[in-house]
């Protein structure tokens, strides 16, 4: 059988996962009466939550008696080490577009990796359907954009196909749209080439993926770059460090449709899954065992944020979670470090402290909700960027950001990114009333920025940003310009004790919560920090006034998701995570501490 490995690469919200369902079901690998759910390749439940693809999966589907292997990717840029790992097995790409908006900064991203490996593109032009699409410009955009990106001359001369993913119709106009995919099938059989590779020279695999089975166990996931395999072959595992382990195969699976088929044979150029290899890891080979020859570790981007995991030592530790050990949460992490590729963990001098780094906080937000919803008990600090020293000076990362936005908040927005050591690119109009906004912005001005955002534009904008590189250090930046409001006391709020507590900035929680001294409560609408008694109770008298009776209305408190919970956080804060609830606290719980810290600091600032 004839063999195409392709990878869907695109922006979030472009439709690609959208485009995958319709290519399966129009395979034939539905039954006619199966009930199907729609975005069926993001089966992981944050995925589902969230719409965004965040793990790189497999798929296969049969056209014509090719059989064509499909990688769907993740569209953001934190999730980097998912699409470089989901590169290194195809031949050539999928960059599906969105008809209105174009080429976005996480398009951006993938296709340059995909470029640098030589990968041929087909572009597909989605959503042709949409009332205000402008395919042809598009078209022109998506050249540019490759042209920016040192494509060669045989990737420039990409074909292109017109596209709507939810009705499952594609043509090789805007305007000639047939019924079926059949027109995007024909593309990616003609132009995507099939695999290279020797199947008489010894056999040869880079570990890719790694995926779990609870009666299997562990499967090594790659293509066959050379050579052959049965079930019971002895291998060579060759891991990152170079060293040398033997191993024998159990069992050899290939893709079929949204599951993996047992065979005899894993051939050249085929992307097969792996069983019996319990020590391979991401990067290793599986080779011959006769002819140990080692492939190149896949290269992944550096993390560019680190943040501190600690035990969670609050008063309401071990209330509500099952790991709450510092033994478990070291374990937990990692063992993260076998699937994700991106991360980095490392001891520091305390045993309840973890340090770790990602690729933005996005990438670290889904581990800690991933963690929370196994039953972890953890805390974490702000996120800080990592700094590196060139040339004798001190360089932080820089990221592309692209706003979407209403005309009318776009002085507010402007402003607030100069405070945050933005600089302004290019600012273009994209029709009905919207602009496009492009900056080169610190990603520690980034931190926090989100909320504010969609504050300042009451929801209607639209924030996207890629890692640009390291640029010299902009120096310092505030980013939070109000105090936090903290309890009190321990105890349970009152009605009573938020009413006088509201006035004075915007609540976190409601009436009933149960709180504990040094928890934030709330934010301030001033810049220093204030403690108020929310658990306050009325005093009860035997004289009723005549107001006593009035029904009492709090404002709706603002409850924080984890990723602004995160941003919000000061340097001398942590966000508290249990399966059940996200808490804000101080570092030093107790006032006098705290005044003790501040005086201590101040003092050493004075002798700087």
């Amino acid at each position: 059988m004839e063999i195409r490995n392709l990878a869907i690469i695109a922006h979030v919200d472009h439709g690609k996962t959208t485009l995958v369902d319709s290519m399966l079901k129009q395979s034939g690998i539905f039954r006619s009466n199966e009930e199907v759910v729609e975005r069926v390749m993001d089966s992981n439940d944050l995925e589902r939550e969230r719409g965004i693809t965040i793990l790189a999966k497999n798929t296969a589907v049969n056209y014509k008696g090719v059989k064509i292997n499909i990688v769907d990717t993740p569209g953001h840029a934190d999730f980097g080490g998912e699409v470089e790992r989901a590169l290194s097995m195809v031949d050539g790409v999928l960059l599906v577009v969105d008809a209105f908006e174009g080429p976005m900064p996480q398009t951006r991203f993938v296709l340059r990796k995909a470029l640098e490996l030589g990968l041929r593109p087909i572009v597909v032009v989605n959503k042709v359907d949409r009332s205000d699409a402008r395919p042809l410009e598009v078209v022109d955009m998506a050249f540019d954009l490759f042209a920016e990106l040192g494509a060669d001359d045989e990737q420039l001369d990409f074909p292109v196909i017109y596209a709507s993913a939810r009705d499952g119709v594609s043509g090789p106009e805007p305007e000639e749209l047939t019924d079926t995919l059949e027109p995007l099938f024909e593309i990616i059989v003609k132009h995507v080439p099939s695999p290279a590779g020797d199947p008489a020279q010894p056999f040869q695999m880079l570990v890719a993926n790694l995926a779990y089975d609870n009666y299997v166990g562990k499967y090594a996931i790659g293509r066959v770059l050379r050579g052959s395999l049965t079930p019971g072959d002895p291998v060579a595992v060759i891991h990152a460090d170079g060293t040398v382990e033997r191993a024998k195969t159990n069992k050899i699976y290939v893709f079929e449709g949204l599951g993996r088929t047992e065979v005899n044979l894993a051939q050249t150029g085929e992307i097969v899954a792996l069983s019996g290899l319990e020590n391979a890891n991401i990067g290793g080979t599986v080779t011959d065992p006769e002819h140990p020859d080692q492939l190149p570790v896949l290269a992944v981007d550096e993390p560019t944020l680190t943040m501190n995991f600690l035990v969670n030592n609050s008063p309401f530790a071990g209330r509500e979670g099952e790991y709450v050990t510092s033994r478990k949460l070291r374990d937990r992490l990692f063992r993260e470090l076998d699937l994700n590729v991106s991360l980095r963990v490392e001891e520091t001098d305390s045993a309840d402290c973890f340090m770790v780094a990602g690729r933005g906080e996005l990438h670290l937000s889904i581990l800690i909700e991933n963690m929370r919803r196994e039953g972890y008990e953890l805390q974490v600090s702000k996120p800080e960027v990592i700094f590196k020293n060139i040339d004798g000076k001190v360089h932080e990362p820089f990221e592309n950001l692209t706003l979407d936005l209403p005309e009318e908040y776009m002085g507010g927005v402007m402003e607030r990114l100069s405070h945050r050591k933005g600089e302004m690119l290019n600012m273009t109009p994209v029709g009905s009333g919207e602009v496009r906004l492009e900056f080169l912005i610190p990603a520690r001005g980034l931190i926090g920025f989100r909320s504010e955002f969609l504050t300042e534009t009451r929801g209607n904008g639209v924030m996207n940003h890629i890692f640009h590189g390291y640029e010299p250090y902009k120096g310092e930046i505030t980013s939070r310009y109000q105090g936090a409001l903290i309890a009190w006391e321990d105890g349970e709020t009152t009605i009573y004790g938020l009413l006088a507590a509201e006035e004075r900035g915007q609540l976190f929680i409601g009436a009933g919560t149960k709180v504990y001294e040094g928890m934030i409560v709330g934010q301030n609408n001033r810049e220093e920090d204030l403690e108020v008694n929310v658990c306050k109770k009325k005093h009860l008298t035997n004289i009723r006034a005549s107001s006593s009776d009035d029904t009492v209305r709090l404002k709706e408190p603002r409850h924080l998701s984890l990723e602004e919970a995160i941003e919000f956080i000061a340097e001398d804060e942590l966000v508290e995570i249990t399966p059940k609830s996200i808490r804000l606290r101080k570092k030093l719980l107790k006032k006098h501490e705290r005044q003790r810290y501040n005086k201590e600091q101040a003092m050493k600032n004075n002798r700087a």
